[in-house]
């Protein structure tokens, strides 16, 4: 795959992130708008990535550091820096899109993988999303808990499951990763 590359946002790439999120999005009432996303960027621009493929845009993720059982309203733009109330321990995937030609490719899975490997050079402990339209299972294949009990903001629909994974392997015979994978899971 040497056609395919994952790097850090740019302002020039706002036009095709907006237009993605509206085609992948907007029929089920997900899409959350052009300075919605740029809050979530902003909030933490070191861990929110644009994928190049085949020589052209190929999709993104954003993700910020936020609490643990917790997700972002997609109603209400980012107010500041999320760390500051997160301390670190968790890096949540707010979104993550491939563009329509380039689906099935195994590019989503690449694009996390890159998350976990910025996430752990970032000592973050934990990863966590909301699955969306019937992605449970797609995020469970990769490590994803599922957690029905947590609560989520109405704008996410009925369907929606908080889902988490430690980011490390539990530690055998560690009382802080026996804690760590308890904590998730």
């Amino acid at each position: 795959m040497t056609d395919t590359r994952i790097r850090l946002f740019r302002e020039e790439d706002w036009d095709e992130v907006v237009a993605l999120e509206e085609r992948a999005y907007a029929a089920s009432g997900l899409s959350e708008g052009r300075e919605t996303l740029r809050s979530r960027h902003r909030a933490s621009p070191s861990t929110c990535f644009v994928l190049e493929h085949a020589g052209g845009f190929g999709g993104y993720l954003l993700a910020l550091p936020y609490p643990l059982f917790r997700c972002p309203d997609l109603s209400l733009a980012e107010e500041g820096a999320a760390q500051e109330s997160n301390g670190g321990s968790n890096l949540h995937t707010h979104d993550l899109a491939v563009v329509e030609r380039a689906r099935g490719r195994g590019l989503a899975r690449r694009m996390q993988r890159h998350l976990e490997e910025t996430g752990r050079a970032a000592r973050y402990r934990t990863l966590s999303l909301v699955a969306v339209r019937g992605s449970e299972a797609l995020w469970s294949r990769l490590g994803y808990r599922a957690r029905p009990e947590i609560g989520l903001p109405a704008s996410y629909g009925a369907a929606a499951v908080y889902m988490a994974k430690p980011l490390e392997p539990a530690v055998t015979g560690s009382t802080l990763g026996s804690s760590s994978r308890a904590e998730v899971g």
